[in-house]
């Protein structure tokens, strides 16, 4: 596995235009699909609470946007003083860095995305996602 690098080490490269094979693409997509639904849906999503008042994990999801692949997370909010009865996050941001190889990313309570592993493999980022606690939704 790529070695952990601080996260003020990862940055994007401004600018550069990183062609995205659509093998790579399917293949992410495919693997992400299994991770979801056979470890992180199985693990993370539990039965609604009842009587709750607070938001709760209700679907976990996967989707491009240009070379990034993002693991959103979906809460349903089911307050009377909702103003909407769900709403999604993002948790991980993938960013294919050419050759086969992905920087992996996680959201702060910020907004903001911080950079744990970069020059992953596609089985290599999804082992990452799966193992460590900064992939969680």
């Amino acid at each position: 596995m790529a070695k952990k690098r601080e996260p003020w080490m990862i940055k994007p490269k401004k600018g550069s235009k990183i062609s995205l094979p659509d093998s790579i693409k399917a293949e992410v997509e495919t693997k992400a699909a299994d991770l979801i639904e056979k470890v992180l849906k199985p693990t993370q999503i539990q039965k609604p609470p009842k009587g709750a008042d607070f938001n709760y994990l209700s679907d976990i999801g996967a989707n491009w946007y240009r070379n990034s692949f993002y693991f959103t997370s979906t809460y349903t909010t089911p307050s009377s003083n909702a103003l909407a009865p769900s709403f999604e996050s993002k948790f991980v941001k993938m960013e294919y860095l050419g050759n086969a190889k992905f920087a992996l990313y996680f959201m702060r309570d910020t907004g903001e995305w911080v950079g744990i592993f970069d020059q992953l493999s596609v089985d290599e980022s999804m082992k990452a996602i799966q193992d460590d606690d900064w992939f969680a939704p």
